[in-house]
C-alpha cells in the first residue's frame, strides 16, 4: 500500500511530510498506488481535484509542467480564460524549469516568487471564469501545489536544475468516459454536433466499435448515469445523439470502409479465427482488420448480430439498422460463414490445422435458465425459455413472416430487459393478458427504467415483490402458476436487499403460456477442456485472464457474454476491443504488453470516492430534449420502431447542454 507523504484533494489535506516513511498510517483508498505496473512505483498523482505525493523526490514544478501542457493541448478554445490562460501558465512554468540554463539569464529568488505569483492569479482566473469542466478543473492541482508548496517551487527554479523530464504519463477522461465500457469519447463527439460536423462525430464513435446505430438505439446508458448535468437538471442526451449522428450519416458508412485500407497489412499467413458474430465477436473482427490481419467469422446461426438480432425485437432495434453495421466487417476484408457452428461442424484442432494462429471465442450465452419450480417441464406446451421465444419471434415471425403460436395469458417471469423484451412483444402478438413476475420491488429491478415504463404505457401487469412457486399443466399443456408474496430484507454484503417469502399468501394466475427469463448461460459442447485445454468457471463461463483476455490455452482469447455471463452490448462490444489488441499484441511480440491507458483508468477508478459532488460554475436549467414515440395503443399491436429521431435543430439543443466535464489526469513514475 503505498504511503501517502502528502494530499490536497477537494477539501481533503493529508500532510505526513514531518513523518518518516514508517510512521505514515495506511490509507486503504491507495491500496493499488504502489505501483503503476511491475517493478516501477508511482511517486505521485495529479488530477482535476488536487494532488497526491507517495516519495519525497518528486519535483513538483515538472510535475506541474507536464500536466499543464496536457491540460493546453486539450483545450478547445471556445473560451479564452483556458486556451489562452493555461499556454502563458504552461510557458511560465518552463521558463522556471529552464532558469540559468538557456540565453535568457537567471532569475532571482524574488523574481521567482513574483513570477509563481503571476501564475497562480492567471491559473484562479482559468478556474473560475472558464465555461467548461476541462478548463475549470485544470489548475486545480497547481493552485493546490503552489498554496502548500511555494517554497519547494521556489528552491527548484532558483536552483535551475536542467535535467530530463520526469516520468510519467497523462491521461484525459470524463465521468462519462470512465462510465462507458467501451471508454468513448463522448464530450469529443458531441462537440463534433455542437459544430455540424457529424460525420467527424460518427469517427469518434467509430474508432470504438463498428455498431454506432445499434448502440444508439439500445444502449443501456452507462453514461448517462454517470453524467455531472444529472446535478443541475437531467442527463445529456447521449445515446439519443449517438443515434442521431449515425442515422444522419448511414448513407456514408460503408463508402468509408470499402475505400479503407489498413495502413500496414500484416503477414497473410497471421490468420485468425473469431468464433461467434455477435456483438462481441463483430468488434473484435473489427479492430483486428483496421489492424491489417486477415479474419474470418465463423457463426452458428444464418444471420449475424447474436443476440443484438435474434433477442432484440424489431420495435427496438431494426434489423436492417443492426445488417447496415455488421457488413462494414466484410466492407474491410474479413469474411463469415455462418451455419457454421464450433463443436458440430469443427473444432479447435481444424482451426489449428487450417493455419489459424489466433482464436477468438465469442459464442455468448444462449441457453436459457429454468426457474426452478415444481411442475417445471421444458417439454411442456406453452413453456418457452425467453432467449428462445424471441429467436422465434425474429427469426421465423419477423423475418420469414410465419406465425407464432401463442396463449392468451401469459406470464413472463424476470426483471431484466430480455423480460421486458418478451412481455412487449407478447403483446404485440396479440396475447389479452401479459403478467410480468418479478420477486423484488421496482426499484432494484436491473431492466433499463425506460423500458419499464415503456411496458407500463403498454399494458403489461407488473407483479412486484412476487415469486413462481409451482408451474400448473393439464394434457402436457401450461394451465397456471402459483405464485407467493415477498418481503425485502436487510441488505447483504453487496448492498443488494435479499428477499424472503411471506407465508399463507400464495395465489394463482390462470395462464397458458410461461416464459422464464431470468438470465442465460453459456451453452457447452463447442470446446472440449481435455483436449482443446480451455478451463470453464463453476459458472460455466470461459476463463480468462482478467486483464489480457487469454484463455488458459496460450493464442486462444476470448469475451462477451461467454466469459463476463449475460450482460449489456457495450460490454460485449469493450470486451471484442480488448481482446483485438491482446491478440494483435500476441501475434506481434508473443506476450500481451502494459496498456497504461487501462492502468490510468484503473487510478482514476480508485479516486471517484474522493471526489465531491457540485458544479463549479452556475449552470442555467435546460432539459433534455424529448423523443417522439409512437402511441402506446397504436405501437403494442406492431413492430414498428417505437422511438423516432430528433431533428437537427435538436441535437444541436441537446448536445449544447453537454458540460464537457474533462478531466486531465497524470501520473509521476519511477521508470
Amino acid at each position: 500500500m503505498a504511503k501517502v507523504i502528502f494530499g490536497a484533494w477537494d477539501n481533503r489535506v493529508i500532510d505526513n511530510r514531518e513523518k518518516k516513511i514508517f510512521e505514515i498510517e495506511d490509507y486503504p483508498e491507495f491500496t493499488n498506488f504502489d505501483e503503476f505496473n511491475p517493478g516501477n512505483p508511482v511517486k505521485a498523482f495529479f488530477g482535476g481535484h488536487g494532488f497526491f505525493i507517495f516519495e519525497k523526490n518528486v519535483n513538483l514544478l515538472d510535475a506541474a509542467f507536464q500536466h499543464m501542457g496536457r491540460v493546453t493541448e486539450e483545450s478547445c478554445g471556445k473560451c479564452t480564460p483556458c486556451r489562452v490562460g493555461t499556454q502563458i501558465i504552461t510557458t511560465r512554468l518552463k521558463r522556471l524549469i529552464d532558469n540559468g540554463c538557456g540565453k535568457d539569464g537567471r532569475f532571482s529568488k524574488t523574481e521567482i516568487t513574483e513570477r509563481i505569483e503571476e501564475i497562480r492569479e492567471i491559473a484562479e482566473q482559468v478556474r473560475t471564469t472558464s465555461l467548461c469542466g476541462l478548463g475549470q478543473t485544470a489548475t486545480v492541482a497547481l493552485l493546490a501545489m503552489i498554496r502548500y508548496f511555494e517554497e519547494e517551487l521556489i528552491r527548484e527554479a532558483a536552483e535551475g536544475v536542467c535535467s530530463l523530464p520526469q516520468k510519467g504519463t497523462t491521461y484525459v477522461s470524463a465521468p462519462c468516459i470512465e462510465a462507458c465500457p467501451s471508454r468513448v469519447d463522448v464530450p469529443r463527439y458531441i462537440d463534433y454536433v455542437k459544430d455540424g460536423k457529424f460525420t467527424h462525430s460518427l469517427g469518434v464513435i467509430l474508432q470504438k466499435y463498428p455498431m454506432a446505430a445499434t448502440c444508439g438505439r439500445v444502449c443501456v446508458r452507462f453514461c448517462e448515469i454517470a453524467c455531472r448535468r444529472t446535478q443541475v437538471d437531467e442527463a445529456v442526451g447521449i445515446k439519443i445523439l449517438k443515434r442521431f449522428v449515425a442515422d444522419h450519416e448511414k448513407d456514408l458508412i460503408n463508402q468509408w470502409f470499402d475505400s479503407y485500407k489498413p495502413v500496414e497489412t500484416k503477414d497473410p499467413e497471421l490468420k485468425i479465427a473469431v468464433i461467434g458474430a455477435g456483438p462481441a465477436g463483430i468488434s473484435a473482427a473489427y479492430h483486428l482488420l483496421l489492424r491489417g490481419y486477415k479474419v474470418d467469422i465463423f457463426e452458428a446461426k444464418s444471420v449475424p448480430g447474436g443476440m443484438a438480432y435474434t433477442g432484440i425485437p424489431e420495435y427496438r432495434l431494426p434489423k436492417s439498422v443492426l445488417s447496415k453495421e455488421v457488413s462494414i466487417i466484410e466492407s474491410l476484408g474479413g469474411r463469415i460463414f455462418y451455419d457454421q457452428k464450433m463443436g458440430r461442424d469443427f473444432t479447435m484442432s481444424d482451426l489449428m490445422s487450417r493455419g489459424y494462429k489466433s482464436v477468438f471465442l465469442a459464442v455468448g450465452a444462449h441457453k436459457g435458465k429454468q426457474i426452478g419450480v415444481s411442475g417445471e417441464d421444458v417439454n411442456l406446451e406453452g413453456y418457452d425459455f425467453g432467449v428462445d421465444f424471441l429467436l422465434r419471434l425474429n427469426r421465423d415471425h419477423i423475418d420469414q413472416g410465419l406465425p407464432l403460436k401463442m396463449g392468451k395469458k401469459v406470464v413472463v417471469v424476470g426483471g431484466g430487459n430480455v423480460a421486458m423484451d418478451c412481455a412487449r412483444s407478447s403483446l404485440r402478438l396479440g396475447v389479452e393478458e401479459v403478467h410480468l413476475v418479478y420477486r423484488r420491488s421496482r426499484a432494484e429491478m436491473p431492466a433499463d427504467h425506460e423500458e419499464v415504463e415503456a411496458a407500463e404505457k403498454e399494458g403489461v401487469q407488473f407483479h412486484y415483490l412476487t415469486n413462481p412457486v409451482q408451474i400448473f399443466s393439464e394434457d402436457g399443456k401450461v394451465c397456471g402458476m402459483e405464485l407467493i408474496r415477498m418481503e425485502l430484507g436487510e441488505p447483504d454484503e453487496s448492498g443488494r436487499r435479499g428477499v424472503s417469502p411471506v407465508a399463507g399468501s400464495e395465489f394463482t394466475l390462470d395462464v397458458d403460456q410461461v416464459i422464464p427469463a431470468i438470465g442465460q448461460a453459456v451453452e457447452l459442447g463447442f470446446v472440449t477442456p481435455e483436449e482443446d485445454h480451455i478451463e470453464f468457471s463453476r459458472w460455466g463461463t470461459i476463463k480468462c485472464n482478467d486483464d489480457t483476455l487469454m484463455t488458459s490455452r496460450k493464442g486462444v482469447f476470448g469475451g462477451g457474454d461467454a466469459v463476463t455471463g449475460p450482460a449489456t452490448l457495450v460490454q460485449a462490444m469493450a470486451q471484442g476491443e480488448r481482446g483485438a489488441r491482446s491478440m494483435a499484441d500476441y501475434l506481434t511480440f508473443g506476450r500481451v504488453h502494459f496498456d497504461p491507458m487501462r492502468r490510468m483508468s484503473q487510478l482514476v477508478a480508485d479516486v471517484q470516492p474522493m471526489i465531491s459532488t457540485g458544479i463549479n460554475i452556475p449552470v442555467k436549467h435546460e432539459y433534455r430534449v424529448k423523443l417522439r414515440e409512437l402511441d402506446p395503443e397504436v405501437r403494442k399491436r406492431l413492430f414498428e420502431e417505437v422511438e423516432k429521431p430528433i431533428s437537427v435543430e435538436e441535437a444541436y439543443r441537446e448536445a449544447d447542454r453537454c458540460m464537457r466535464c474533462y478531466r486531465v489526469y497524470s501520473v509521476i513514475t519511477e521508470q
